[in-house]
């Protein structure tokens, strides 16, 4: 196998996992701050085929960037509903900031 399907290969599987963590943590946030739209449509999970987006996943191989289906959520079951749009918003970003932590340390 020459090195740039390798590194293809590497590169989706890592973007996959990505996306996953990074779409879950929006579907776990808004769902603990009371928002059970994501729950109703089967996103709190970490299965990736039910976050991934078909001309996202297509961009993977394309242009080495993807992203996620977005995940449905409805601000006005939040107490709060600006500052529980921002956590959402925030958990994302913020789960990816983890795992890149995480895996730095490998």
């Amino acid at each position: 196998m020459s090195q740039t399907v390798v590194e293809l290969v590497l590169i989706f599987f890592a973007l996959l996992v990505a996306i996953d963590i990074h779409e879950f943590a929006h579907a776990w946030s808004a769902n603990r701050l009371g928002d059970n739209t994501a729950e109703q449509a089967g996103r709190i999970t970490l299965n990736p085929f039910v976050h991934l987006d078909p001309i996202g996943t297509l961009m993977i191989f394309l242009a080495r960037i993807g992203w996620g289906k977005p995940v449905p959520v409805n601000p006005n079951n939040f107490k709060n509903p600006k500052v529980g749009w921002a956590l959402v918003s925030l958990a994302g970003p913020t789960s990816n900031l983890l795992l890149a932590f995480v895996f730095s340390l490998a």
